[in-house]
Order: C-alpha cells, then sequence, then structure tokens
C-alpha cells in the first residue's frame, strides 16, 4: 500500500516558545527572531541553519514560525519559509493567508526569513498570500558560507514578486545572519 499522508513538525523546543500576545514591532524585530530560530534549529540539531515566521501586518504578532527540517522529517520541502506558510495557513484555515476562498482580502501578511528564499521557497511565497517578505542574509552569502544550492530564479526576483504585489526588504540584520551560517558551514554539520 502506498503512503496517503504526510505529517511535518517543528522541534519540540519550539513548541510554546512564542508568546502569542507579544508584538514584534519593526522589520528588524521580525528578521531578528527569524535568525534567532535559525541559531537554536542548529544548536538543538534539529535541522539546518534556516528560520522563518510569519507575522499579521496589522498587528505585529506572529501567525507562525518554521525552522528547516528536511533531514529530521526526510522531506526536501521541509524548508523554514515552508514550514512556516503550511503552519500559518493551517492556523488561519486559507491556502492565500490574505485573502477568503472568495477573494476577498482578509488581512496582509509579513514573512521574515533568516535568509533570502531559494527556488522553492520562492515558489511558494508567489501563491501562499504574503504582503511583504523581510530578509536577512543573501542567497549568494548562504552559497558562500554552507553548501547548500539555492537554485536558480528569474533575474529580477524582487521586481517579479513586487509586480504581484509583494514587497521585498533585504539585508535586514545581514550580519548577523551570516553569523550562523558561518558557524554552521565551518561545524562540518550536516543536519539540514
Amino acid at each position: 500500500m502506498l503512503p496517503t499522508t504526510v505529517q511535518l513538525d517543528l522541534p519540540e523546543w519550539a513548541h510554546g516558545i512564542i508568546d502569542p500576545a507579544r508584538t514584534w514591532p519593526g522589520d528588524e524585530a521580525k528578521v531578528r527572531l527569524a535568525i534567532d530560530l535559525s541559531r537554536r534549529n542548529i544548536e538543538a540539531y534539529s535541522g539546518g541553519p534556516f528560520g522563518a515566521a510569519v507575522f499579521d501586518a496589522d498587528t505585529d504578532r506572529v501567525v507562525a514560525i518554521g525552522v528547516n527540517r528536511v533531514l529530521p522529517q526526510h522531506c526536501s520541502v521541509a524548508h523554514a519559509e515552508t514550514m512556516a506558510l503550511m503552519l500559518a495557513q493551517r492556523h488561519l484555515g486559507r491556502a492565500r493567508l490574505n485573502r477568503d476562498p472568495d477573494g476577498n482580502r482578509v488581512g496582509r501578511y509579513v514573512l521574515a526569513t533568516s535568509a533570502q528564499p531559494c527556488c522553492q521557497c520562492y515558489g511558494a511565497i508567489v501563491w501562499a498570500g504574503i504582503d511583504r517578505l523581510l530578509i536577512g542574509a543573501r542567497s549568494a552569502d548562504v552559497e558562500a558560507l554552507t553548501e547548500f544550492d539555492e537554485g536558480p530564479l528569474p533575474a529580477d526576483w524582487p521586481g517579479e514578486l513586487e509586480r504581484r504585489g509583494i514587497e521585498v526588504a533585504r539585508d535586514i540584520a545581514r550580519d548577523a545572519a551570516c553569523e550562523v551560517l558561518g558557524a554552521y558551514g565551518s561545524s562540518g554539520a550536516r543536519h539540514y
């Protein structure tokens, strides 16, 4: 019999670490949370050096968090961004976070990432109903500091997102994000 279900989980340490009433005002606070998640993930040996969080843009509250779980979950799509997006979609009960099933706008959502999304996560962002994308490290940093291949993106990927109504802000706390990537890359660890 072939498998018929998929279950992906965040590591145990991620359960209950975010106070749902807390607000995260400002882009830097949001990206620093994603970077902190990436750091915790490598320190706990629970996945690769990537973290992400989805925020309600109107309240600055976290809707969902994600960390890289590819190897522990045996799933190539279990990246930090996709984990955060899937958990936010499940929590809110809709595939497009910012639209109801009839296409009516129901809010605005921000995705903060510790590093520039790879080609897979880029595609997920296009369809997930994200209004703003906040990025720490660049893909060039990821590839220089680790052995990850971020895959192909359109030459003007920020412009493509902005044409679809998704604002992009890059290099937020980039040095802190690169510090985590560098620590992972120099450790020789392979728990991504």
